[in-house]
Formats: structure tokens, C-alpha cells, sequence
């Protein structure tokens, strides 16, 4: 890196830095300033923050390593997340602003009763706030190694001596940070040049995300989702222009793998299922359910906490729908032919596909910046790759600590065991310290992680069973606390027997069996154990307002329009149009840019794409008027 590419890192880490001191004094008032910002942002603001933590560095990896291994098809597992997005937008964030809580288990002893309401409060604060919550962001930095090791070389820097009491000590611990793991050429030294680099990066992240909460996130967010989006389209160009422009693109990709790989061009760049490779009525059937089939699927997580930070229900909705476009419609369009154009540059020298050609393929975007970005270009994805994956630390840095200190700390320590209430300086303090902890704990399960892809995998696995119980209690008055703790148990006893007994490439079936296994077990427990008590219930209604099936519940808490149903299917309606919107613009604009075939039963390939355009565009002034310009009416409760 140049003197340019430099300048351009330290501009943004004084920035950062600034954004983190200046909201300190607001911050450390009390936890929803340090949490949520007040309830005070805009619907664009939280939109766009949610975009930069998706944005995130692995990301970026994941998505060349599935073109390469599955095609284009493949990617439909990510896009298929906007229904969940855009279902916490119209249907379930305006619930999740008027209840009034800092997070997700201290939703529960809300929505459930004491008793198993409280021990469920427990577990999901250590269960999603550190068990789940510390391996994505050790999968987070398990790309910030990728990315750091041809850029930041520490043993070149520093002096010989130093660095080699360092090596020492990484060596001592027997544990290698690196991407080929022990049999990787100088392990001890890479691993060592890692752990500075890992070191260096989130030192800052955790200085500004810790001083000045969710506000100085936010405001980070946008600045690393702008030079993100900048960045990686200066590169797609590079790449693409390297190869010859975007029709020589897809010539290549036809050549190169018209035999001896496991994909044929075409079904590389297929984005419908009728010439994808493998896309089976059990591959579809997943894909099509995965949102569902998810632990946020109802927005738990930092979805419902920026849902939760607006500022009314309109800017929550904009957030959903600003998120959406800028995940899964614009940052596609830059990514897909970056990942087809390193194919052509790197092409793959196996034809198995296994754990290690994974990882390798995943690398091929960092080794794309080193090799064939000039100076000032190459610093500016560095820093936007840097900006990125800080932007998804900061957030899980924030919002792990949510859990720690607001159900951790202030419920079971302070008011179960010491029976006194804390001051609110001394929870933002206690917030701050849990950043260190859980941060320490991501790093512990780092290098154990062998792909991104392999631990993405498993994180969807174990997450797959307890979607439709957490969607079902907001809409659904008959769902307990116990469905939810059986949902969690069922979890993480059938993941383990799922990996064994259906190992290798049965992905698509342990999602399935997991998702319906523990979603019957959890709905079966409720019945059996429910319903909650029905004060409890009118209290929760009172305060939420949730649409769906609540009909006992509105009738007995006399609400002047008892709409819950009718709410619901609105919702519902919105989603499914602005996702259609959506998708067939992505199609469109996708098959025309990288020159996809069309289905079989459409021989008119332009037909094809200006039948998905039309039909993407003129949805959009429907689906605002489904979703926006008919808000909820405001009934009173008597």
C-alpha cells in the first residue's frame, strides 16, 4: 500500500474516532440513549446502518465462494432474506417499537409469564447474546484475517525482535491464525501478523462504538456503507474491464467451464431454477422457506434493535424497505459480476468441491484486491473492506452487550440476586466493559472456524428450528414460554444428531427436518402448556398492539376496532409485493448485466428481461400504497 492508500485509512479512522467522542455525553445518560439512541432515528438512518452491518467483510467472501462452488442460483439463499426484512418492516416493527424494550429476552418476561418467562429470559441472553452472537463475529473476523494478510505485513514493520517475542507467544499457544491453517507456508508468522492486524482494527471500532453507543454506530454506518458500495464498484469495473468488458465476461465463463468442472457455464450464470445445477423440489422447497427457517426472523437482533431506535412506525417501515433495496438490490448488482470476474481471473484448478476449495475461492476476492487494483484504488477497498467489517463488529459489539448488561446485569445480578437497582451511569459502564468480554470470546472461537461458508452453514442450521415460533407470538396469542424453550432445546439437541447423520452435501435436508421438527415440537408445547395467562396477555396487547389471530385477547381488553386480522393480511400483502418488485428488478438488471440465459420456456431472452423490468416497476407505486399510505389506525384501548 502507497502513501494514498494510507491517507485514505487514516481519514476514515479519525472520522470514526470523531463520531464515537462527540456523542459520549448522550450516550452515557442511561441505556436506551446508549442502545437505541434516544428512540430518535430516521428511517433512512437505520435503514442504511442495517445495510453497513449486512454490507459486513465476510460477506463479500461468502458470495464469491457460492458463485464459484454453486452458480449464480445459489445467491437466491441470501436474497431470499428480504422477505424476513421487509415481514419485521410492515408487520412486526411497529410492535417491537411500542413495546418498549432494550432486547429480545426482556421481550419474553413482556409477553410470557414469570417462571418460565425468566429462566427464558436467561438463556436467550446467553444463548443468542454470546453463544450465537460470538461466532458470527468470529466469523466476521475470520474475514478480517483474509483481508488484513497481503495488506497490513507487521513482521516487515515492526522490529525484528519484538515481533519475534510475538511469534513466540502465538506459537505457545499452539492455535494458528491463518487461512490454511498448520500446513499454511510460515504459519506461526502469518498467524502473528493476523492477531496485530485483528488487534488494530477492532481497538478502534471498540474505542468509538463503546464511547458513543448506538448514535455513533449509526453514524459510522453510513459513511462505511457509502465508501463500501464506492469501493466495491470501482472494483467489479477493474475486474470486469480486466477481462474484457461485460460480454467478453460472460464468453469466458461459458469457455472456461464447458467441461472437466463440476458447473457448466450456463449453469453458473443461471438465476432461475430451470437451468441451475441441482435445484431439486427439496432445494426450492428450502430456499423458499429459509427466511422463515431462521432465528431473526421476526427481526431478533439488531434488525429489531434499529426498528426499535426509530423515531415513529413510518420511518421503521422506510428502514425496512431502504435496507431491502440497498442488500439485496444494489449491492447485488456490483457483486455478481466481481464474483463472476474473479472466476475468469483465478480460475479453479480442482474439480472437487471440499472445505479447502471453498476457502480458496473465498479468498480469491482479497487476492483480486492485492493483484489488480492500482494504488489509491487498492486503498480504497481496503478501507471500505476495513469500514465494512467494522461496521459489523460495532454492531454486535453493541448488541451483545445489550444483552449482558440489561438481562445479564441489571435483571438476574442486580434485582434477582442483589436485590437493589442499578444507577444508569453504572449500566453504561457495564456495557462498555461487555464489549471486551464478548469480543475476547469471538476470538477464542476464531480459529476454529474453517470456511465462511462452512460456518454460515451451521449457523443457519442451529437457527432454523426457532423462526416460526418467534414469528408465531406476535401473531398468535396461544404461543408460551415453554414453546419457545423447547423450540432452543430442540435446537441444539437435533444440530448435532442433523451433522452426523446426514453429513456432507445434505444441507438442504437437515434445514428442512431441523425447521420442522423444532417448529412442530415448539407450536405442539404451547398447546399442550398455554395459553399464558390471560392478564399477562392483555397487558402485552396494550402495550404492543400486535396484528394476527389475537381475537380473545382484542375482545377482552374492548379495543374500539378489533383490525388485528385485518392488519395482518395488509402487511402481508405489502411484503409480498415489494419483494416481488424487488426480485424481478434484480432478475432483470442481473440477467442483463452478466448475460444470463433465460428459463427454457422463454426462447426470447429479451423478452424475458423487459417483461421482469416492467413488471418490477410498476409494482412500486402499489406496493407504497399497500404499505405507506394507509398507516394502522391508532385505536384507543378502553
Amino acid at each position: 500500500m502507497t502513501g494514498w492508500d494510507w491517507a485514505i485509512l487514516a481519514a476514515f479512522i479519525l472520522y470514526a474516532l470523531q463520531a464515537g467522542f462527540r456523542e459520549r455525553a448522550v450516550a452515557s445518560q442511561n441505556l436506551e440513549e446508549y442502545f437505541l439512541a434516544g428512540r430518535s432515528l430516521s428511517g433512512w438512518k437505520a435503514g442504511l446502518s442495517m445495510a453497513a452491518t449486512q454490507f459486513a467483510a465476510d460477506t463479500p467472501l461468502l458470495v464469491t465462494g457460492l458463485v464459484a462452488t454453486a452458480g449464480i442460483f445459489a445467491l437466491w439463499r441470501l436474497w431470499i432474506f428480504a422477505l424476513a426484512f421487509l415481514l419485521m418492516g410492515f408487520l412486526l416493527a411497529p410492535s417491537w417499537r411500542r413495546v418498549g424494550v432494550l432486547t429480545d429476552a426482556e421481550l419474553t418476561e413482556v409477553r410470557y409469564g414469570h417462571g418460565a418467562a425468566s429462566a427464558l429470559r436467561g438463556i436467550k441472553a446467553i444463548y443468542f447474546g454470546t453463544i450465537v452472537n460470538c461466532t458470527v463475529l468470529a466469523m466476521v473476523l475470520l474475514a478480517a484475517t483474509r483481508l488484513a494478510e497481503p495488506f497490513l505485513l507487521w513482521d516487515q514493520w515492526l522490529p525484528s525482535g519484538l515481533f519475534d517475542m510475538l511469534v513466540s507467544i502465538v506459537k505457545w499457544g499452539g492455535v494458528p491464525f491463518t487461512v490454511g491453517g498448520l500446513e499454511a507456508d510460515n504459519v506461526w508468522v502469518r498467524s502473528a501478523n493476523n492477531l496485530l492486524s485483528i488487534g488494530a482494527i477492532v481497538s478502534v471500532t471498540v474505542l468509538y462504538s463503546t464511547t458513543g453507543g448506538l448514535r455513533s454506530v449509526v453514524a459510522t454506518d453510513i459513511v462505511q456503507l457509502g465508501i463500501g458500495i464506492v469501493a466495491s464498484g470501482v472494483f467489479a469495473w477493474v475486474v470486469v474491464e480486466h477481462v474484457g468488458g461485460l460480454a467478453s465476461l460472460t464468453q469466458h465463463i461459458q469457455n472456461q467451464f464447458s467441461s472437466g468442472y463440476p458447473l457448466s457455464g450456463n449453469e453458473i450464470l443461471a438465476f432461475t431454477p430451470f437451468g441451475a445445477r441441482d435445484a431439486t423440489m427439496l432445494v426450492l422447497l428450502v430456499y423458499g422457506f429459509q427466511w422463515l427457517l431462521q432465528m431473526n426472523a421476526d427481526g431478533t437482533g439488531y434488525l429489531a434493535q434499529r426498528s426499535m431506535a426509530c423515531r415513529s412506525d413510518h420511518d421503521a417501515r422506510v428502514a425496512a424497505v431502504v435496507f431491502t433495496v440497498a442488500q439485496v438490490l444494489l449491492r447485488s448488482l456490483i457483486w455478481l459480476p466481481l464474483a463472476l470476474g474473479l472466476l475468469v481471473v483465478f480460475p479453479p484448478s480442482v474439480e472437487i468441491i471440499g472445505p479447502q476449495f471453498i476457502a480458496d475461492r473465498e479468498f480469491t476476492f482479497v487476492q483480486g484486491i492485492h493483484e489488480l487494483l492500482p494504488p489509491g484504488i487498492k486503498g480504497l477497498m481496503v478501507v471500505g473492506m476495513l469500514a465494512a467489517l467494522a461496521s459489523t463488529v460495532d454492531t454486535h459489539l453493541n448488541w451483545g452487550a445489550s444483552f449482558w448488561t440489561n438481562d445479564i446485569y441489571r435483571r438476574f445480578i442486580c434485582e434477582g440476586w442483589l436485590k437493589r437497582a442499578p444507577s444508569q451511569r453504572a449500566l453504561v459502564w457495564v456495557a462498555r466493559a461487555s464489549n471486551l468480554l464478548i469480543l475476547m470470546i469471538a476470538l477464542c472461537i476464531l480459529p476454529w472456524l474453517s470456511s465462511i461458508q462452512t460456518a454460515w452453514q451451521i449457523s443457519l442450521l442451529l437457527g432454523a428450528g426457532m423462526g416460526v415460533v418467534l414469528v408465531l407470538r406476535w401473531i398468535w396469542w396461544r404461543i408460551t414460554a415453554w414453546g419457545e424453550l423447547s423450540c432452543i432445546a430442540a435446537s441444539i439437541l437435533i444440530a448435532p444428531l442433523l451433522l452426523w447423520a446426514l453429513p456432507g452435501q445434505q444441507e438442504e435436508m437437515r434445514l428442512l427436518i431441523m425447521g420442522i421438527g423444532a417448529g412442530v415440537i415448539g407450536v405442539t408445547v404451547s398447546w399442550l402448556t398455554g395459553p399464558e395467562d390471560f392478564d399477562r396477555l392483555e397487558n402485552f396487547y396494550r402495550r404492543a398492539r400486535p396484528p394476527g389471530f389475537w381475537g380473545p385477547i382484542e375482545r377482552r381488553v374492548q379495543f374500539e376496532q378489533q383490525d388485528g386480522v385485518r392488519r395482518f393480511w395488509r402487511a402481508i400483502l405489502a411484503m409480498g409485493l415489494t419483494a416481488l418488485s424487488i426480485f424481478c428488478l434484480l432478475t432483470g438488471i442481473g440477467t442483463w448485466l452478466v448475460g444470463s440465459p433465460s428459463p427454457e420456456w422463454m426462447p426470447w431472452r429479451e423478452a424475458w428481461i423487459a417483461g421482469l423490468l416492467v413488471v418490477g416497476t410498476l409494482l412500486v407505486p402499489i406496493w407504497i400504497s399497500v404499505g405507506f399510505r394507509h398507516p394502522e389506525t391508532a385505536t384507543s384501548v378502553k
